[in-house]
């Protein structure tokens, strides 16, 4: 069922009852009355959550006046999805299963960054995203959305892994689960490199006087290109107190590991305070938080690897590349816990 179809099905729930979906235009939103909760969804722009309002005040970042002037010219904010690699590649290609697959940038969907790697794979702000189901009842409001990558030639000329990638974002009891599916439709073992980039703020402090917790063992020494050595050092060499880390002067472009169980990384202003929880298969964590004008936010990145994770891998750097079997699937959530808004 198209996109548009499955949309008009959205109706609202009686008045009376705590969860609920509505549709605005091409957005979707999932209400949580009692918490006074609502998210926003644009599945039409990469299935991006833009809007995680509590009592009236966004959780995430987003510089934009209306999810229309975003589609105009988007940018990252919100809760992007990074895929088929997250963060940086150190050459145009990549390796699995011992062969070395080269990217075409001449077909024009690779994004490079500063130092000319590509980053962030090729699925930002896709409009192919076809939403599938969706429901509001007694327990949470919930929508999943659907890609099949194979229907794109110019992705596949890229990432030549056919595999279709399922998202669904459940609102209950005020917060948000963002659960991700991927199916291996290839006749191959296809390598994951995937993760989320979300974009997280309070406000009834400033950016300075914001704290943090970071819930990792250890960070992974980066080269001046932002690229892993394969070296790792304690986290308490980078901060003294990773519980509870003031930000005020500090510039955080981390890749975090030894996360543990339940990881759990969070921001607080005054009273408010924003947690974001790992699940397992999330064992890498990119902390994001430079300084600058206009730059009050921080991002707390699930990772199913590190950055470069394919290459490194292929190198015998890292040896915990996750992986899907043909015909296989993985499966994993994290979750957005706000809280004293």
């Amino acid at each position: 069922m198209k996109a548009a179809a499955v949309l008009a099905l959205l109706v609202l729930m009686p008045a009376s009852a705590q969860y609920a979906i509505r549709r605005s235009g091409d957005v979707v939103h999932l209400d949580d009355r009692k918490a006074d909760v609502t998210v926003s969804i644009l599945p039409a722009a990469g299935n991006i959550a833009f809007e995680m309002k509590v009592k009236g005040k966004n959780a995430f970042w987003f510089p934009f006046a209306s999810a229309e002037e975003f589609r105009k010219k988007p940018a990252l904010c919100g809760n992007p999805l990074l895929a088929p690699w997250a963060n940086r590649l150190d050459e145009n290609g990549f390796y699995a299963g011992g062969k070395k697959y080269s990217l075409n940038l001449g077909l024009g969907n690779v994004r490079l960054d500063a130092f000319q790697h590509p980053i962030h794979g090729l699925l930002l702000f896709a409009s192919d995203w076809t939403v599938v189901e969706h429901s509001a009842g007694s327990g949470s409001a919930w929508v999943t959305s659907r890609l099949d990558f194979a229907r794109r030639p110019e992705w596949l000329a890229q990432f030549p892994f056919a595999h279709s990638i399922e998202m669904t974002y459940r609102l209950q009891d005020g917060a948000l689960e963002v659960s991700t599916r991927v199916d291996n439709r290839s006749a191959e073992t296809m390598p994951l490199s995937l993760g989320y980039h979300p974009y997280f703020q309070v406000h009834d402090a400033p950016r300075d006087d914001w704290t943090v917790g970071l819930a990792a063992g250890s960070q992974w020494v980066l080269n001046k290109e932002l690229l892993p050595t394969g070296e790792t050092r304690p986290i308490r060499e980078v901060v003294a107190n990773p519980a509870s880390v003031p930000l005020r002067g500090m510039a955080l472009d981390h890749v975090l590991g030894d996360l543990g169980a339940n990881a759990t990384f969070w921001v607080k202003g005054k009273t408010q305070k924003i947690e974001v929880v790992y699940g397992p298969k999330y064992p890498v964590a990119v902390v994001y938080a430079p300084t600058g004008q206009n730059r009050d936010f921080i991002c707390f990145e699930p990772m199913t690897g590190i950055t470069n994770a394919f290459n490194l891998a292929h190198r015998g750097v890292y040896k915990q590349l996750q992986t899907i079997p043909a015909g296989g699937s993985w499966q994993e959530s994290f979750w957005i816990r706000p809280s004293g808004f």
